[in-house]
């Protein structure tokens, strides 16, 4: 079997070493080599043509995220970003994700050589999906075509209080992982201000769920943030499932509550799109849209088809589209899937599907 050929770019010698270890100790990878900055692993792209690169972000004579934009510009390759679990370097892990890197783990600070060692299984895992992304040629020309107004929606009426144009007893389910956090801007960034609540999961530890939220905020027209238990779920709303946690949906009398708490993984993710689908299954069905994006498994693909069969409508990420096909695939194979679509034309469904007619809502 072909062996999965690695290069490691850190400035850090114990670092390097540490992670040439663990990949090589995989029968299926092996690290064909280490770089200490990025004009060294320029070089070695070019001589040793690596399936996956693992990559920090500061480093000497290049910043890891300049070398990252130019790389994906000039020749797209599978990277996975290892970086420092700070408040800014959350910051620049979701930029390395805009600029196409296909995932990240999270480096310690102080005792590096065990908390790598604990990391070993997710950073394997991580390079494995790495080489099996749909990693596309970046454009540095920003979104166009978009419009964003910085007035953030301020929706907090009594039930059955007339507002917008959109219903305000639906909800939105969107479930993702490795690619997810492009695909989710992708569709939030089109969504009015009046839009009915959007309910967010996207596999992601600790630490990063507020950055990830707050870059979303700056750039949508919805008011997005990290969810807090037994809030109520308002129009122009976006919530994000914390990382480290489970988040679902509770009904008390005609409103919607978050619900977040210190759940058991579930598929081995924590927070899970599976627990999230699964409440609204249960508790919102066919107020319901679900949307389920880009990402390796099948978390939330079950719990999308308990959504349908509950009344919901049901969006699924296209091929063409994502990083990781997996997910979508196997809620396309479960029969979870209405249509199957991009994020952006999922954006464009939604708000025609929710748009109110003279006499009901079209969902």
């Amino acid at each position: 079997m072909k062996k999965i050929r690695v290069l490691v770019v850190d400035d850090s010698a114990l670092v390097r070493s540490l992670l040439a270890e663990i990949i090589n100790r995989q029968s299926d990878m092996e690290c064909v080599g280490a770089a200490n900055d990025p004009l060294v692993a320029r070089e070695m792209i070019r001589e040793l043509n690596p399936d996956v690169i693992t990559l920090d972000i500061e480093m000497p004579r290049m910043d890891g995220l300049d070398f990252l934009g130019r790389l994906m510009r000039l020749r797209p390759m599978p990277v996975v970003m290892i970086s420092t679990l700070t408040e800014r370097g959350a910051e620049a892990t979701m930029r390395a994700l805009e600029l196409g890197a296909v995932d990240f783990v999270s480096k310690p600070r102080l005792g590096v050589v065990d908390g790598l060692g604990e990391l070993s299984d997710q950073i394997v895992d991580k390079v494995r999906v790495a080489a099996k992304a749909n990693v596309r040629r970046i454009s540095s020309v920003p979104i166009s075509g978009v419009p964003v107004s910085r007035e953030k929606s301020t929706l907090n009426l009594p039930v059955g209080t007339p507002k917008s144009n959109f219903s305000t007893e639906k909800l939105v389910f969107i479930g993702a992982s490795t690619g997810g956090t492009e695909a989710i801007k992708e569709i939030l960034i089109r969504l009015p201000a009046d839009f009915p609540a959007v309910l967010v999961t996207q596999h992601m530890p600790p630490g990063f769920t507020k950055t990830f939220a707050a870059r979303l905020n700056g750039l949508s027209n919805l008011a997005v943030q990290e969810a807090v238990n037994g809030e109520r779920l308002l129009p122009g709303h976006a919530y994000i499932a914390p990382g480290g946690m489970q988040f679902s949906v509770d009904r008390s009398g005609a409103n919607y509550l978050a619900v977040v708490e210190d759940g058991p993984p579930v598929n081995r993710h924590k927070p899970s799109v599976e627990v999230l689908f699964k409440s609204a299954a249960k508790l919102v069905g066919r107020n319901a849209c679900g949307v389920l994006l880009t990402g390796m498994g099948n978390d939330g693909a079950r719990a999308l088809r308990e959504m349908k069969d509950a009344g919901s409508y049901n969006y699924v990420q296209d091929e063409a589209s994502c990083i990781v096909f997996g997910m979508p695939r196997e809620a396309i194979l479960q029969g979870a899937a209405d249509e199957v679509l991009p994020p952006a034309e999922i954006a464009q469904a939604l708000i025609s599907r929710f748009k109110l007619t003279p006499d009901r809502y079209r969902i």
